[in-house]
């Protein structure tokens, strides 16, 4: 077993009980927690920045991944559809060592520059996108550069205490807390349960999910789209594929790619091959994949996140779009924050904010 299929795969299913291996991590869970209760109370002890436009935060308290990005999408779409301007902050992970520290996303940023999330956000969005490790930073920049974005949503940002927010989502899926200990004993980044504004259930655990009094909790749908899509925006139906019973080669580079599979199985498609590769697979990695693939007969089918590093090498394989439906009254839960939160932002102005030389390269577009 190579040490990315123990960290992706063993482990999760693992953190599902208090089993031997826990139970033997447990005391390093310890130390994750008092780590974590330093750099909280270091954190919140600094004078935190208020920006001038409300911000909220999408995240999880577990590792792996629990549908953020599909929920960032689908929270952006909404702000949208009402006509609030909206921006995306991000730390853009997986990002190269060679990246700029800090990059405005564009249609034509790559994804080894800007993030595959941030990447596909934007693209599935068109709403201005800001990667940099400091999501303060982050936040300056989308307010300098971006006057009229009235609310600003930072992509995986819960345990990032240094940024001030005026609202919290966070998400989870079937998985619920796991075993409810910390890393690396458990899956849960911090103690739960604690207060946030909104939990959004993409699947349901198992063993229900210890909550707060009073928290307001919604479900959604996880979906594949019914149809593929190329890098030439050309489209093709599933069901098409799943009727002439043609195998494909499906690849997923994500936290779960089994979900990615058992959803293609369960449209009827025929898996030739699988192809389950880290969460946020270099695009190196799968340049070399895309080589052995090409000469190939069969339609490679991949995630959207996939597809943004994988086109560059081979724009034949399609995409299947994942479609986050939440239920109604999420929606107007969050049209009620924004309600609460939002503020005139005429009469503040950037010189407000520190002007002193901050110690990062400026925004840069990629």
């Amino acid at each position: 077993m190579t040490a990315n299929a123990f960290l992706h795969r063993t482990l999760p299913r693992l953190w599902q009980e208090r089993g031997l291996v826990a139970h033997a991590l447990w005391p390093l869970s310890q130390l994750y927690g008092a780590a974590w209760r330093w750099q909280r109370r270091r954190a919140l002890d600094q004078q935190r920045e208020r920006l001038p436009v409300p911000v909220l935060v999408v995240g999880n308290v577990v590792a792996g991944g629990a549908g953020k990005t599909p929920a960032t999408i689908a929270i952006v779409q909404h702000f949208q559809s009402i006509g609030v301007r909206i921006g995306v902050i991000s730390r853009g992970y997986g990002r190269s060592p060679q990246a700029p520290h800090c990059v405005v996303i564009t249609p034509d940023t790559d994804a080894s520059i800007g993030g595959d999330e941030p990447v596909l956000i934007h693209l599935r969005t068109n709403a201005p996108v800001i990667v940099c490790p400091d999501r303060n930073h982050a936040a300056r920049e989308m307010v300098k550069l971006y006057p009229d974005v009235r609310v600003i949503v930072c992509d995986d940002g819960l345990q990032h205490h240094a940024l001030l927010r005026d609202g919290e989502i966070c998400v989870m899926d079937e998985r619920g807390i796991g075993n409810g200990w910390l890393l690396p004993a458990g899956p849960l980044r911090e103690p739960w349960p604690r207060k946030v504004d909104i939990v959004l259930m993409t699947g349901q655990p198992a063993t229900p999910v210890p909550m707060p009094s009073g928290q307001a909790v919604y479900q959604a749908r996880r979906a594949l789209h019914d149809q593929a899509v190329r890098a030439d925006g050309r489209s093709f139906a599933l069901a098409e594929w799943a009727r002439q019973k043609q195998p494909v080669i499906a690849v997923a580079g994500i936290a779960h790619p089994d979900r990615f599979f058992a959803m293609l199985e369960a449209a009827g498609l025929t898996l030739a091959e699988r192809h389950a590769l880290p969460d946020h697979v270099s695009h190196d990695a799968l340049a070399a994949l895309a080589r052995e693939w090409g000469p190939r007969r069969l339609p490679v089918l991949c995630t959207e996140k996939d597809a943004v590093k994988l086109w560059d090498s081979l724009p034949q394989a399609w995409a299947v779009p994942l479609v986050l439906t939440p239920e109604l009254p999420f929606f107007a839960a969050l049209s009620a924050w924004w309600l609460r939160h939002s503020r005139d932002i005429q009469g503040h102005a950037l010189r407000q904010m520190p002007t002193e030389a901050v110690p990062h390269r400026s925004v840069s577009e990629a």
